[in-house]
């Protein structure tokens, strides 16, 4: 029987988490990229990329055959029907990659799930034990998505409005830790987690 310990990591935009699965990667947890799987199913010859063409067509295709994400985009962000279609196709192939990944990483490790739609989607349901969030001020979240992602404020604000409330993720986590003090503070927050918990 594993003894592999999956942790569900999330975090809105401008919270920290992607950090935050880095340093957890630094202190010795597997780390499962759940966007990168994304578009890696996505890909051509990926999971989901065939199904996601029948779907939605041609439109959807650049020249050398990728998915053109931005044409995708303005496809399913308005329409809640289509995201439905394209969730039902991606889900279950990137929770398949999502196994894999489990399966592959040593016996005894901790392997963190980084991934933004916990909340929001069934993505990845049943395949962690737990549930870490990392949480920010309104604030300071904002501060970060003009700074250091040079978003302009209308784009920040609605992409933090889209997401799960903080009060969504609290009813699901199992701990969290709050980035409001900097990358050292995080970093002696996550470890004091890591040994709390390990």
């Amino acid at each position: 029987m594993s003894t592999r310990r999956v942790v569900g990591l999330t975090g809105g935009i401008g919270t920290g988490k992607t950090t935050a699965a880095r340093i957890l990667a630094d202190l010795g947890a597997t780390i499962i990229d759940c966007d990168q799987l994304g578009r890696d199913v996505a890909a051509v010859g990926g999971g989901a990329y065939q199904g996601m063409v029948d779907r939605f067509g041609p439109d959807i295709v650049n020249d050398d055959r990728t998915i053109d994400r931005a044409a995708l985009g303005a496809v399913v962000f308005n329409d809640a029907a289509a995201l439905s279609d394209l969730n039902a196709i991606t889900h279950p192939a990137i929770d398949a990659e999502i196994a894999k990944g489990i399966a592959a990483a040593p016996d005894g490790a901790t392997v963190v799930l980084d991934m933004a739609v916990l909340v929001e989607s069934d993505l990845g349901k049943g395949l962690y034990d737990e549930v870490l969030v990392i949480e920010s001020p309104r604030s300071i979240r904002l501060a970060r998505l003009l700074e250091q992602r040079g978003m302009a404020a209308d784009d920040a604000e609605s992409r933090m409005a889209s997401q799960a409330s903080d009060d969504d993720r609290r009813a699901i986590a199992d701990a969290v830790i709050v980035n409001d003090a900097g990358l050292d503070d995080l970093r002696t927050r996550l470890i004091g987690w890591w040994n709390r918990t390990n």
